[in-house]
């Protein structure tokens, strides 16, 4: 082992390699950590602090250690910037949370409200009045993941349908949520943490 660790290619390649997948790793987990306390998921987040924090800490104390090699530096960097493009591809790709979804109709949204109620999605219509006459506005909240799933729906019903997405830390509606289903098991673990 003693060899590996002094082999001159080691220490110039070896190395930068180790650091950049060390900064790929905690800054994606930093990532998800943000997002996860945005979220309102504690436990998680705690978690993935304490792993965050020691990944880092092992990275910033090679990059210390060899100052006199850029590569190491350049490593740092680059790993730097590839863990915070992974760790929003990995938050889009788990879709944690749940969102509100406007739905701007610019025709008779009749079809479209009675097959998503059929769907069992949980929604509210209001009429309103737009630049060229008036609109329907369906208020839905859904899970983040269901998302694409509703997307090729609205364009089917109405095309010519607009519609916005925002980001929502806590629904109360007991037709789309059951507070009793925790997703990633941890609400029985330490109780109180998602509040």
């Amino acid at each position: 082992m003693n060899e590996l660790l002094n082999n001159p290619y080691f220490t110039l390649y070896g190395i930068p390699a180790l650091i950049c997948l060390a900064r790929v790793m905690d800054v994606s987990m930093g990532t998800l950590r943000i997002i996860f306390v945005s979220r309102g998921f504690k436990l998680l987040a705690m978690i993935l602090g304490f792993f965050e924090v020691t990944i880092w800490i092992i990275a910033i104390g090679e990059v210390m250690k060899n100052l006199d090699n850029f590569i190491n530096i350049l490593a740092y960097s680059t790993g730097y910037s590839l863990g915070t493009l992974i760790g929003i591809m990995l938050e889009n790709r788990l879709a944690i949370g749940v969102v509100v979804m406007r739905i701007i109709t610019k025709r008779d949204s009749t079809e479209l409200v009675n097959f998503l109620r059929e769907k069992n999605y949980s929604l509210s219509v209001v009429d309103a009045e737009g630049n060229l006459g008036a609109v329907s506005i369906i208020f839905i909240n859904l899970k983040r993941s269901s998302v694409s799933k509703l997307v090729p729906i609205i364009y089917e019903y109405n095309p010519l349908a607009t519609y916005t997405i925002e980001d929502v830390r806590h629904v109360s509606d007991p037709l789309m949520t059951n507070d009793k289903q925790d997703r990633w098991g941890f609400r029985g673990f330490l109780p109180g943490l998602r509040r």
